[in-house]
């Protein structure tokens, strides 16, 4: 009689346990989310491939050699041989925090010059690098231009300094005195 209790008693256990852990599975909030992300470890970014932009799919054109194809876009890292006159470009990044990324293209080549080429729209070199960052942004742009009270006060503080300058005997106010040279840094022996 005691085993079959303690099997009964192992086995509500093991329910509570379960029903607990779906329970919990179903109450991740984003606070908790963020937590465990906090602890997770790092995990290495994977670059796979060559990046093409969008710049350089623009400079190709029909009729180029293959060595100012490869000027332009690099040596394909993928080369078929059963299919020399076709040149596969592939890029991957897997990024934590950051949707992977995967790019295609490829040229085709009759003979020594480039007959066309297809594959996937490639971002510009600055959308690249903007989709690279993870970082949330604030949203909040500063102001880059200054106001025209702020350059008169500029224009003022700089005038004060002239002045001061002048009064100084440091000549017509323009150039502050150099100042005086130092020892090299390796004394000859």
């Amino acid at each position: 009689m005691p085993v079959i209790h303690l099997r009964r008693l192992c086995m509500l256990a093991g329910i509570a346990a379960a029903s607990l852990g779906l329970v919990a599975c179903n109450s991740v909030t984003e606070r908790s989310r963020a937590a465990l992300t906090a602890i997770t470890p790092y995990k290495v970014e994977v670059v796979q491939g060559n990046f093409v932009s969008k710049e350089q799919v623009d400079a190709l054109k029909p009729g180029m050699s293959r060595q100012q194809v490869r000027e332009i876009i690099g040596t394909s890292l993928l080369t078929d041989v059963f299919h020399s006159d076709r040149w596969d470009y592939v890029f991957t990044i897997r990024r934590q925090g950051v949707e992977p990324q995967q790019r295609r293209l490829t040229l085709f080549f009759k003979g020594e010059t480039l007959e066309r080429f297809v594959g996937d729209q490639m971002p510009s070199e600055e959308e690249f690098v903007a989709a690279l960052d993870a970082r949330k942004r604030s949203g909040k742009v500063p102001q880059l231009e200054a106001t025209e009270d702020q350059l008169k006060k500029f224009d003022d503080r700089k005038a004060a300094d002239d002045k001061a300058d002048a009064a100084a005997g440091n000549g017509t106010g323009t150039q502050r005195p150099l100042p005086p040279s130092y020892p090299p840094l390796e004394s000859g022996r």
